[in-house]
């Protein structure tokens, strides 16, 4: 159920043409540097690191580099939360983009697929946060994907390149053959990387859904895949309470959490984020970068 509503907005988005009023594109503007506080972590330059980041423990069989480098031909360890102790959680947003979305968003008949209001929120807080971006939703929206780049306390994860499905059964969306699997994820990392800001090899398959065969096809390409404990249910949601509600009724010390910046699919997200940042303060829980959340695993 949990991984149904992760993919809830998408297979939707296939049916439905949703119209909603949106705030149109800002321009671009780099996040400006801010006093750390507890739960951020330094951000690293614009070029592929050659260590670990500060507060980050490569994963078991992990190889130098970015958070979630792994060493190529292992199969990727597979990661849903960090450890239960101290007070950090992840806050993910997923960017999600299928041919199905991006016809619409050319067509006119979706305005958006960016929830500005979110990344506003976020910067305006000062809250750090990981975004698991699809290749094709960076192509849509190259400005953007600049401006979260250029945020210290934003980090940049894969989503896929077009949000295909990884196994046979996925919820209705369309599944991509064995052979083009490893092409797809490479794919999406050459067209983030460009970008900058703090990169990683984190990966996050379409509707959590994977099995041995996707996990074993992703082997070369030297990652972690994370999934998530916290299942927001914002896809399509109609009101904000229930999304706050099911953020707040599972987390715990160590939990990833799983929302979407994909307005016209989640165009509940930034109506319950400031609840969501409240109950969590409420709580003793502190957002952190994923990698410093997956520390010591």
């Amino acid at each position: 159920m949990a991984a149904a509503a992760v993919v809830l907005g998408v297979v939707a988005a296939a049916t439905i043409t949703i119209v909603l009023t949106t705030r149109p594109m800002m321009p671009a503007a780099p996040g400006s540097a801010a006093t750390a506080r507890p739960g951020d972590v330094p951000a690293t330059g614009t070029q592929p690191g050659t260590t670990p980041q500060p507060g980050t423990t490569p994963q078991p069989g992990a190889a130098p580099g970015r958070p979630g480098t792994t060493r190529p031909g292992t199969r990727p360890p597979v990661i849903d939360h960090g450890p239960r102790t101290g007070n950090l959680v992840a806050l993910t947003f997923d960017a999600d983009m299928t041919e199905a979305m991006r016809y619409r968003l050319r067509s006119g008949q979706v305005r958006s697929y960016a929830n500005l209001r979110v990344i506003e929120l976020l910067e305006r807080e000062q809250v750090p946060a990981t975004f698991f971006l699809t290749g094709m939703w960076v192509e849509e929206y190259p400005d953007l994907t600049r401006r979260i780049a250029g945020n210290p306390r934003f980090e940049l994860a894969n989503h896929t390149y077009r949000h295909a499905a990884f196994t046979g059964d996925c919820h209705g969306l369309p599944q991509l053959p064995a052979t083009a699997m490893v092409s797809d994820v490479a794919q999406t990392f050459a067209v983030i990387g460009p970008y900058g800001g703090r990169q990683t090899r984190y990966f996050r398959f379409p509707g959590l859904c994977h099995d041995g065969a996707a996990l074993a096809a992703l082997a070369p390409i030297g990652l972690t895949v994370v999934g998530g404990d916290v299942i927001s249910g914002d896809p399509f949601a109609v009101a904000w309470e229930p999304i706050v509600t099911a953020v707040l009724s599972t987390v715990r010390p160590g939990s990833v959490i799983v929302l979407h910046v994909t307005e016209a699919n989640a165009a509940m997200t930034d109506e319950a984020l400031p609840h969501i940042l409240a109950g969590l303060r409420q709580r003793g829980l502190a957002p952190a970068a994923l990698s410093q959340v997956l520390a010591g695993r």
